[in-house]
């Protein structure tokens, strides 16, 4: 299977109102957005979506909402991953009935199962549901590493399109590229490793700074693949304090507090997460400022 998901992904937020529900409304706004602004994907739902605090069905509610704000524009990627391979199941057959165009299926988190366990869990997945996959390789947050060995197995099976690789390690990166068809797109997992991986083998970014900065992205990307290395590596220096300055507390607090500056009504996070610290706010405000991503109050 050969599909698509394009070369920016945006990692979308959950936008939720002053009493803490969803905000479906801004959901849909933010989505129809991200589209018009340099997304070929949206991930719904993952990380960056707050979606361990999420019910399933607010989860399948926003996958529906996101479809609609979207219309065919932009792939709709729904994160339906669990440490629990029959719930994620349950949560991918339920997602495709709803038309998606794939999901994201990340390493099982807290159980730390070894490498044929997490082959079998992902193979579970593959074979049960009829939706292109793409794995999320974090060791940071999950406690386990998808080895590239496994990846190559996992790769050679029918639906398992992808991977989001996130340990941070060109190496490991090269590791998946010299073992994986060419097919088998790599995605980065962090917006300042992007044009480093796509030297390397990698396809595009599952991003967060694409939110603010999707189209400059974009055409960072595009620079690199018409061989303006270069030029692409300018307008990586220049995104450089962005990509950084968005994870300095952890995602999503800095990129939800940003979207509030700009005047998105995206409300706070739940619990266990919490709002960005005002004292860091500033910091924040300075940088939204020197990137062009604030007006300037005279």
């Amino acid at each position: 299977m050969t599909i698509d998901f394009g070369r920016v992904i945006t990692a979308m937020i959950t936008p939720f109102d002053l009493e803490g529900n969803v905000h479906y409304a801004e959901a849909e706004k933010l989505a129809a957005h991200l589209a018009a602004n340099g997304s070929d994907g949206i991930v719904v739902c993952g990380t960056t979506g707050e979606s361990p605090t999420l019910s399933w069905e607010e989860e399948y509610e926003l996958f529906q909402v996101v479809q609609k704000a979207v219309a065919g524009k932009v792939k709709v990627i729904a994160g339906t991953g669990s440490n629990s391979t029959s719930e994620a199941i349950e949560a991918t057959q339920k997602a495709a009935k709803l038309g998606v165009d794939g999901s994201l299926q990340v390493v099982p988190y807290y159980n730390k199962p070894p490498q044929i366990g997490l082959y079998q869990h992902f193979e579970a997945i593959a074979s049960a549901c009829d939706l292109p996959m793409m794995l999320y390789n974090i060791p940071g947050r999950t406690g386990q590493h998808l080895e590239p060995e496994t990846i190559s197995k996992l790769a050679k099976l029918d639906g398992i399109v992808a991977i989001k690789e996130a340990t941070g390690n060109l190496d490991i990166v090269s590791q998946i590229r010299s073992l994986t068809p060419p097919n088998f797109k790599i995605y980065s997992g962090d917006d300042s490793l992007t044009l480093p991986m796509l030297s390397v083998g990698g396809y595009g970014v599952v991003s967060v700074a694409s939110h603010l900065v999707g189209k400059e992205i974009q055409a960072m990307v595009a620079a690199f693949e018409s061989g303006h290395n270069q030029l692409a590596t300018q307008m990586h220096i220049k995104m450089l304090p962005l990509f950084k300055g968005l994870f300095f507390a952890p995602n999503p607090m800095p990129i939800k507090a940003a979207l509030k500056l700009q005047g998105w009504e995206v409300g706070g996070l739940r619990l266990p997460m919490c709002e960005l610290p005002s004292e860091l706010l500033p910091q924040l405000q300075q940088l939204l400022q020197q990137q062009g991503l604030l007006k300037i109050a005279k």
